[in-house]
């Protein structure tokens, strides 16, 4: 029955005759799939060897070679540069950091919770500024980021979020509703509250971590791509730690793991962080007519406050790009297959964008793609480096790795270089969670938690101006 309402739903929805399912994503389909690098040619040497070349892997390595240029960095890839989540994410550069500010707090203090926070901001607008440098053209725009309740229970928890936010970093200036005629204006059917944060800006993934990895090769640092790591080896006796591949082992002083949603493909990290599905679909883009109506003037990514929440951008070319959960998790820790996501989830993220925006419901989507996010088991990013071992990691990003990444990778640089500054010292620093249920545990939980977060938003939507106890429920099963 679900196979055959699927189908029916997908006839439903208008496509492009050039619709697409997968192929990376859009963001590539625009630029064209990369020409791959070489593969490690054999057993190397570095001084830091770091797995995985997204946005984690390649901000460390930037920070790492134009502070130290004589610093031997190699990376490893088992695809292409951004294959993953750096190349298929929704485009929002946001301050917003995933994670419970209590759990940071009890470890440290209230206060470098604080700190972090305001890093988070500043490390907006560190990217935006290294982009500008390093001439990397992805269609930046610092429009802030708006968050829209379409019910009265979305209105009372945005209201909520906005003074919670405000006792941990986010001053009045940083995160407030807005007036219903604030200017520019941007027409959300249904809208019946609105807040905004200035610290966001829109960007074209796949152009951001397709420059970056050009300024890191610029810069020296050798990445391999055609290279599996299959296992990690941390220092021991008088060997020091390394990354196995098929090709070679690369021994170094460091091993920076930087694997995120694919962590669990590692022997030995299976359950450590749980690999999140998030899926988008991209409409052809809109005529004048309908944008009038819609407007979007400001460019601002755009999300809501549902439990199940979507994310949106207005694309530099006038697209809409829309994104949301679909089926969260695939048993054992599996994921997608070159970007294809299930019809069923094409058709949810349609629904939403027909609700948000009716005037642009009849534009044809032309694309839909999904990808992986890393959760650790307490939804706590983290970085940190073992000395002991000489393995480094960060990750567990929660889908807001954009911005996050670029602080860990600035975080790492400093722990290899064994430098005592404010970044070491943010409380996320060290932040280690127990490991995920083994299966089916994990698959049955990850399914009720969010089959909860939906059923609560069908309640809301429906009838109730509080938050759902099925919210409630959801967030406790899944120790959030």
């Amino acid at each position: 029955m679900g196979l055959i309402a699927s189908a029916a739903e997908m006839r439903a929805i208008p496509r492009s005759t050039e619709f697409r399912n997968g192929g990376v994503s859009f963001w590539y389909r625009e630029l064209g799939l990369p020409q791959r690098r070489a593969a490690l040619p054999g057993d190397a040497d570095y001084d830091v060897c770091i797995v995985g070349a997204g946005y984690t892997g390649l901000w460390t390595a930037y920070y790492l070679k134009k502070e130290q240029p004589d610093l031997r960095v190699a990376v490893l890839e088992r695809e292409f540069a951004g294959f993953g989540a750096s190349g298929r994410n929704g485009g929002w550069l946001s301050a917003e950091f995933a994670g419970s500010r209590e759990r940071y707090a009890k470890a440290h203090g209230k206060g470098p919770m604080i700190a972090l926070q305001r890093a988070m901001m500043a490390t907006v607008d560190e990217v935006i500024a290294v982009a500008e440098a390093e001439g990397i053209d992805a269609d930046i725009v610092k429009g802030g980021m708006r968050i829209v309740a379409t019910n009265q229970a979305q209105k009372a928890r945005l209201l909520e979020e906005i003074a919670y936010l405000q006792e941990w970093g986010y001053w009045p200036e940083d995160y407030y509703l807005l007036e219903p005629d604030h200017e520019p204006r941007l027409r959300v059917d249904g809208a019946v509250a609105e807040a905004f944060s200035p610290h966001a800006a829109r960007i074209q993934p796949a152009k951001l971590v397709r420059g970056l990895a050009a300024a890191v090769e610029a810069l020296g640092v050798d990445i391999f791509e055609n290279t599996a790591v299959s296992e990690l080896r941390p220092r021991e006796g008088g060997r020091g730690p390394a990354a196995v591949t098929e090709h070679g082992t690369v021994r170094a002083e460091y091993v920076i793991r930087a694997t995120e949603g694919f962590t669990a493909e590692l022997n030995g990290y299976r359950r450590q962080w749980l690999p999140m599905n998030s899926s988008m679909i991209v409409t052809e883009p809109l005529s004048a007519e309908v944008w009038k109506r819609i407007g979007w003037e400001g460019q601002e990514v755009l999300g809501d406050a549902a439990h199940a929440y979507v994310y949106a951008q207005r694309t530099a070319d006038g697209r809409i790009a829309i994104g949301g959960r679909g089926v969260p998790y695939r048993f054992a820790s599996g994921h997608d297959t070159n970007g294809a996501t299930q019809p069923q989830t094409i058709a949810e993220l349609w629904r939403a964008l027909s609700r948000l925006f009716p005037a642009a419901g009849e534009t044809p989507v032309v694309h839909a793609w999904s990808g992986v996010l890393g959760v650790a088991r307490d939804w706590c990013p983290t970085v940190h480096l073992d000395r002991t071992t000489g393995v480094g990691w960060a990750g567990g990003y929660v889908g807001s790795g954009v911005a996050t990444s670029n602080l860990a990778g600035r975080t790492l640089r400093d722990l290899v270089l064994g430098r005592s500054t404010e970044l070491v010292r943010l409380p996320w620093v060290g932040h280690q969670a127990r490991d995920w249920e083994p299966e089916p545990l994990r698959w049955v939980g990850t399914h009720l938690v969010y089959g909860l977060y939906r059923g609560a938003d069908r309640r809301e939507a429906s009838r109730s101006v509080d938050t759902s106890t099925l919210a409630s429920l959801a967030s406790r099963l899944a120790g959030r």
